[in-house]
């Protein structure tokens, strides 16, 4: 089928809840159902988060037109994803009445299992909202960034349009070339831009909407740039390089041979 193991154990799952579910409704089929719970997830290789760098995000947002009306949305759209960590689903459900300009200013989200949460934003992005919010209104939905005719923005749509800007963006920053850029990258990105600048994880945790502080420990390992710094801070070990010289007796067994 071609499905991945990530695919595979995400189904795994699903099949393991609904079968617990079985065994409080069907316990005549205790014994089949604990076979079925006892199949074990299969075990993966876990790659290293990827990111953009900062001047890959400053190109990123630099590439959209902003002579045009699509051009400032997509620009809206970016910052936003870059600055909050939202989701894909968070990020095209957004409605303008989500959206706080007054002391304070943030934008309110309902994410992930239900849970809600409100972003603060910086002053840069304020502004820019600010102007994008004078834009006439699309459609009746209330959109905060809609498709052309006024809806919601669908998820291919988003990925075609940052396709579309990281191919205008590799032309002033190449290393964008060789990445394919998703909302849940630049999420990875805002995350580990709050890692390098000494915020704690749980509140990292809270900013991106993790459940568990557990899941945040993935940007730990991220970055080699924290990991030289803490290097730097160790005393290295006087190691010194030098050459095999052979013993007399080890010399003596060689020429016997």
């Amino acid at each position: 089928m071609g499905w991945t193991i990530r695919t595979r154990n995400l189904r795994l799952t699903a099949i393991h809840s609904f079968f617990r579910y079985a065994s409080f409704e069907a316990p005549e089929h205790s014994a089949q159902i604990q076979r079925i719970l006892a199949i074990p997830s299969k075990r993966f290789t876990r790659t290293l988060v990827s990111f953009l760098t900062r001047p890959e995000v400053d190109a990123l947002l630099a590439a959209p037109d902003r002579s045009i009306w699509a051009g400032r949305r997509d620009h809206a759209f970016i910052l936003i994803a870059v600055q909050t960590g939202f989701r894909v689903s968070e990020m095209t459900g957004l409605k303008r009445d989500d959206l706080s300009l007054g002391t304070g200013a943030h934008l309110r989200v309902i994410g992930k299992g239900r849970r809600e949460r409100c972003t603060p934003l910086a002053k840069a992005t304020r502004s820019v909202l600010i102007s994008w919010l004078r834009e006439p209104q699309r459609g009746e939905g209330n959109i905060l960034f809609p498709n052309a005719r006024g809806g919601r923005l669908s998820i291919h749509g988003v990925q075609y349009m940052l396709n579309k800007h990281r191919c205008v963006a590799a032309a002033s920053c190449p290393s964008l070339a060789q990445k394919r850029v998703t909302v849940h990258r630049l999420r990875h990105t805002m995350a580990i831009d709050l890692l390098q600048e000494g915020v704690d994880r749980s509140t990292i945790a809270l900013w991106l909407g993790h459940q568990h502080i557990q899941t945040t420990q993935i940007y730990l390992d991220a970055t080699l740039a924290m990991k030289e710094k803490a290097l730097g801070k160790v005393t290295p070990y006087q190691g010194r390089p030098s050459r095999y010289i052979p013993g007399d007796r080890l010399l003596t067994f060689l020429k016997n041979l």
